[in-house]
C-alpha cells in the first residue's frame, strides 16, 4: 500500500539521502554496501547534439483547456452562441440567467436575426425592457466552474457589442457581485446609443478576493436593447497582453522553457476536416479547426463545436499561439488537416477542390506567419500588431490518420505545394495513433520511401511500457527520417507514472540525433471538465498545480545540456516471465454470445472446460458493469452500453496452454474481447476484436489500470456470425487464431529497466550533467565513472522522490525538486540514489 509522505519529509528524506551516502572510494564515508550499479562515462568519445527545440509542449483545447482555462476570458458563452450541438444541455442563454433589480421586467431571449452583429457571431442577447421607475432588466453571467475568479484590487477590463432603438438611449450597468447580490468591485455604467453595433467598454476594479463572483449586465428604461460579445478581462494577462493568456498557467509553461510549441491539435486537427464552408452565409459548424477562422478581430471570429464535446470561441487563436510561442522563446509548431480524418472517425476526401483550397490554406498560413507586411496575409498580421515575421520553420500535416495510403496521397501534395514555395519549411508526417501495428508500420514504410524529413509519433501507454522501452530510438536508422515525439505520456499522474517517463527520457536524449522533437500532452486539465488523463499541469478558475509528471518535465527541460557525452550502465535488470492467470470475456458498448470455452495444454490434457449447460458459477465479475446470464445453453452479456465487462474463471499457473471457445456479437457498436493472463481487474491481457467502433483488431496489455497495444491491424466482426476463437500461449510468446487462420502473433519478453541514466554536457557552464532514474523501490549504491575527467570536488544535485503512489492535487504538491550541494565528487566516485528518485547532478569540469 502507498503511504502519503508529507512535503517537508520527503524534501528532508531526499537532502539525507543525497548529502550523506556521497563519498570517494576508500574515503572514511565510503558506503558499506558495495556498488550494485555502475555508470561509465567515455568523455573521449563522440556525442550527438541535442537541438534547442528537443523537449517543447504541446497545446490542445481538450479538457476545457482554451476557454476557462488558458484564454483569460471570465464570461462563459460570451457570444450567446452555445448550442445543443456542442453538447446536448447547452443553449444560447448557458451560464447566463435572467436578473432585475429595483422591480425591474423585461424578457430575454437569445435570437439570430437580420440584427446579428456579422456574419460568423450570428447569434445575440435581445432584451426587451420594460421598467418602470430606477429599475433595471438585464441577465447575469454565472462564469467558469464555480464563478468569477477576482483579486482584491486587481483591474478588470469590461467589454460589450450593443444598440438599442430607444431614442433616449438605454443606461447599462455593469456589477461584479457574489451569489447573494453583495457587490464585490466597483460598478460601471454605460449609455448605449444608437441602433447599429458599437463597442463600448469600461474598467472594473475588485474589492475582494473570491473565486465565485458573478457579473450581471441590466439596462434601465423601455425598448429593445441587443448585446453580443460581452467579455470581461483580467487586466494582469500574460505579459500584459490584451486578449491575452491567464498569467498563472502561462507562466506554468514559461517556466518549462519549452523549444517549441505544437498547436492546435490533436484531433481537432483532422475530425470533421471535410465540413462545407461558406465564409459569408453558410457557415458550418462541427468542423475542424481551421486557421483562418481564428484570425482577425475577436468579434468577427466564429465560435465551433469542440470536438471533446463542448464550444470553443476561437478567441485563443493562431496569431496569439504564435505569439505566445514568441513570448516564451519556443517555435511555433502548428498542425493542418490531411482531410484523412482520425480519432475514430475514419474517412478520406475524394473532393480536390477542397483538398486545393486546404493546401491553399496552408500556404496562406505560412504567408501569415513569415510574409511581408505588404502581403495579403502578413498584412492581417500587421493589422493584429505584430509588423514583424514570426519564427515559423516546422509545419505538421495531420494527426493520428488511421488510412495510412490515403492519408499519405494527401500529405505528399500539401508537401510539394509547400516545398515549392517554402523549401526552408521541414513538413512532418506521421505513423498514426500507436507506437506499432499495421498502420504505424505502413506509414513508417511511405514515409521513409519518399524522404520525409520528420515522422510524427504518438502512444500513451503504461509505466512498465515505459520502463520496458528505453532503449526503442537506439536500432532506428541514423539516416531516415528523424522523429517528431509529438505526443505521449504514461497513464496515470502519480510519483511511479513520471518516474517511468523520466526513464524514457534518458534513452530520448541518449538518441537526440534520431528524436529530434518530444512532448508531453495533453498539457492542461480543468478540474471540473477532465475528458482525458494523465495532464501535465491541472486548473480550477482560480488556482494552478503542476503533476509530478510536470516537475520531471520540468526537471528535463531546464537541463538538457547541448550534447550528450557517451556513458553506459551496468547492473540487473528485470527479465520476462511466462504469460499465466486467469482467463477472461469482456464487452465494450455490445451484446456478445460466448460457448464451449476450453482451456488445455499442448498435449491436449484438458485444464479447465464450461459449455455453460449448468450455469455460470465458475465466472467471477471483475467489475460492477454489464448484465451477464447463461441463455439457451451459453453465457451472455445483454447491456450494450456497458463497458469494461470482464468476468474470469480459473486460474491457469502453466507455462503453456490453449485457450478456445466461440463467440458471437448480438448488437452494439463493437465486438468482443478475450482476456488471458489475467491477474485481476487493472493487469491482464486481452484480444479486442471489432474494437475502435468495429474498425481494428488488437491485443492490449493493461498493468496497474494501464494499457498499452503489443499488436493492431484493421478488423471488423460481423453481427450475428459465430467465430471461433483460439489463444496459444507458449511462455511469453502467443499466437492468435481466427477461425483457423492466424491472426497474428506477438512476444512479450522485454526487459525491464527500472535503473537508467544519461549524461550530456552543457557548453555554457562547462558542467556534466549526470540524469540518473532510479524507479524501484530500494536504493540504489552506483559507482559513477567519469573516465578520467578533472571536475570539482563538489556538485549541485537536484532530485526529485517520494512515495511512488503520490499524486500532485490542488490541496498538496509533495512531489517536489530538492536541489542541494554534494561534497566528496571526483572522476570516480560512489553514490547511493535515492529509491524512487530522479536525480540530476551537475557536475563542473576543470
Amino acid at each position: 500500500m502507498f503511504r502519503p509522505q508529507p512535503l517537508l519529509a520527503a524534501a528532508t528524506a531526499a537532502l539525507v539521502a543525497v548529502t550523506l551516502t556521497t563519498a570517494a572510494p576508500g574515503s572514511a564515508r565510503e558506503p558499506a554496501l558495495q556498488p550494485e550499479y555502475t555508470v561509465t562515462v567515455d568523455p573521449a568519445a563522440p556525442g550527438v547534439a541535442i537541438s534547442d527545440s528537443h523537449y517543447g509542449v504541446f497545446f490542445e483545447d481538450i479538457n476545457y483547456a482554451a476557454d476557462g482555462g488558458l484564454y483569460a476570458e471570465l464570461v462563459r458563452n460570451r457570444s450567446f452562441e452555445f448550442l445543443p450541438k456542442d453538447h446536448a444541455s447547452f443553449n444560447g442563454m448557458t451560464a447566463w440567467a435572467p436578473s432585475a433589480t429595483d422591480g425591474g421586467a423585461g424578457t430575454a431571449t437569445t435570437v439570430d436575426d437580420a440584427h446579428r452583429l456579422n456574419d460568423r457571431n450570428r447569434a445575440h442577447l435581445r432584451l426587451d425592457l420594460s421598467n418602470v421607475g430606477g429599475g433595471r432588466y438585464g441577465v447575469t453571467n454565472a462564469g467558469w466552474n464555480r464563478g468569477v475568479a477576482l483579486t482584491a484590487g486587481a483591474r478588470y477590463d469590461f467589454s460589450v457589442w450593443a444598440r438599442t432603438d430607444s431614442a433616449r438611449g438605454t443606461p447599462l450597468s455593469v456589477t461584479l457581485h457574489d451569489a447573494a447580490g453583495e457587490p464585490l468591485a466597483t460598478s460601471l455604467t454605460v449609455i448605449v446609443r444608437g441602433d447599429t453595433w458599437t463597442q463600448y467598454r469600461g474598467t472594473l476594479r475588485a474589492a475582494r478576493t473570491t473565486d465565485a463572483a458573478r457579473l450581471s449586465i441590466r439596462g434601465a428604461g423601455t425598448g429593445t436593447l441587443r448585446l453580443d460579445m460581452v467579455s470581461l478581462f483580467p487586466r494582469d494577462t500574460f505579459r500584459g497582453r490584451p486578449n491575452g493568456l491567464r498569467r498563472d498557467l502561462a507562466e506554468k509553461i514559461a517556466a518549462l522553457r519549452p523549444g517549441f510549441v505544437r498547436f492546435p491539435g490533436g484531433c481537432l486537427v483532422n475530425t470533421n476536416s471535410m465540413a462545407g464552408y461558406d465564409a459569408a452565409s453558410n457557415w458550418e459548424r462541427a468542423r475542424s479547426y481551421q486557421w483562418k477562422d481564428t484570425v482577425g478581430p475577436v468579434e468577427t471570429r466564429a465560435t465551433n463545436a469542440n470536438f471533446w464535446g463542448y464550444n470553443q470561441s476561437y478567441g485563443l487563436g493562431y496569431f496569439e499561439y504564435f505569439q505566445f510561442a514568441e513570448d516564451i522563446g519556443a517555435m511555433p509548431l502548428p498542425v493542418v488537416p490531411a482531410l484523412v480524418t482520425g480519432c475514430g472517425q475514419n474517412r478520406a476526401t475524394n473532393d480536390e477542390a477542397l483538398l486545393r483550397r486546404h493546401i491553399q490554406d496552408t500556404l496562406d498560413l505560412i504567408e501569415f506567419a513569415t510574409g511581408p507586411a505588404t502581403s495579403t496575409w502578413g498584412g492581417l498580421r500587421a493589422s493584429m500588431g505584430h509588423p514583424e515575421p514570426f519564427r515559423l520553420t516546422h509545419l505538421a500535416v495531420g494527426n493520428e490518420e488511421n488510412l495510412p495510403d490515403a492519408y499519405f496521397a494527401n500529405f505528399e501534395k500539401f508537401r510539394a505545394a509547400i516545398k515549392a514555395a517554402h523549401p526552408e519549411i521541414t513538413v512532418i508526417g506521421n505513423s498514426g495513433p500507436d507506437d506499432q501495428g499495421a498502420t504505424f508500420d505502413r506509414l513508417w514504410e511511405l514515409n521513409r520511401a519518399a524522404g520525409v524529413e520528420m515522422v510524427d509519433e504518438h502512444y500513451y501507454n503504461s509505466p512498465a511500457w515505459f520502463l520496458q522501452n528505453n532503449t526503442r530510438y537506439d536500432a532506428y536508422d541514423r539516416n531516415g527520417p528523424k522523429v517528431f515525439l509529438g505526443e505521449y505520456a504514461s497513464q496515470d499522474n502519480k510519483l511511479f507514472n513520471a518516474l517511468a517517463e523520466a526513464s524514457y527520457m534518458t534513452g530520448l536524449e541518449r538518441n537526440a540525433d534520431v528524436v529530434r522533437m518530444a512532448a508531453y500532452a495533453p498539457l492542461l486539465a480543468n478540474i471540473d471538465h477532465v475528458q482525458w488523463r494523465p495532464d501535465l499541469i491541472w486548473f480550477d478558475n482560480d488556482e494552478s498545480w503542476g503533476s509530478t509528471s510536470y516537475q520531471v518535465q520540468k526537471l528535463f527541460m531546464n537541463n538538457v545540456g547541448d550534447r550528450t557525452v557517451p556513458s553506459r550502465v551496468t547492473g540487473p535488470t528485470a527479465g520476462p516471465t511466462a504469460i499465466t492467470g486467469a482467463i477472461g470475456l469482456s464487452t465494450w458498448a455490445t451484446s456478445a454470445t460466448y460457448d464451449d470455452v476450453r482451456v488445455t495444454t499442448p498435449d491436449g490434457t484438458v485444464l479447465f472446460a464450461d459449455d455453460f449447460a449448468a450455469g455460470a458459477g465458475a465466472w467471477t465479475p471483475l467489475a460492477n458493469r454489464g448484465s451477464w446470464s447463461v441463455v439457451d445453453g451459453a453465457y451472455v452479456q445483454s447491456d450494450t452500453r456497458a463497458q469494461d465487462t470482464l468476468v474470469k474463471a480459473t486460474d491457469v499457473t502453466a507455462g503453456d496452454y490453449d485457450l478456445t471457445l466461440k463467440a458471437r456479437k448480438n448488437a452494439g457498436a463493437e465486438g468482443f474481447l478475450i482476456a488471458f493472463g489475467v491477474k485481476d481487474s487493472g493487469n491482464f491481457y486481452w484480444w479486442n476484436l471489432g474494437g475502435w467502433n468495429n474498425t481494428q483488431g488488437a491485443v492490449e496489455k493493461a498493468t496497474g489500470g494501464a494499457k498499452e497495444t503489443l499488436l493492431a491491424k484493421p478488423n471488423t466482426i460481423t453481427t450475428g456470425t459465430t467465430y471461433d476463437i483460439r489463444i496459444q500461449v507458449r511462455g511469453t510468446r502467443v499466437t492468435l487464431l481466427l477461425d483457423g487462420q492466424v491472426w497474428g502473433s506477438f512476444t512479450d519478453d522485454r526487459v525491464t529497466r527500472p535503473f537508467t541514466q544519461v549524461v550530456t554536457r552543457d557548453e555554457a557552464t562547462g558542467e556534466l550533467i549526470v540524469k540518473v532514474v532510479n524507479a524501484q523501490d530500494k536504493p540504489a549504491v552506483t559507482r559513477v565513472d567519469l573516465g578520467g575527467l578533472k571536475v570539482a570536488d563538489t556538485a549541485r544535485a537536484t532530485v526529485i522522490s517520494g512515495d511512488p503512489g503520490e499524486a500532485n492535487t490542488r490541496t498538496a504538491e509533495p512531489i517536489q525538486p530538492v536541489t542541494s550541494t554534494l561534497r566528496g565528487i571526483g572522476g570516480d566516485f560512489v553514490h547511493t540514489f535515492p529509491a524512487n528518485s530522479v536525480t540530476f547532478l551537475r557536475i563542473r569540469t576543470k
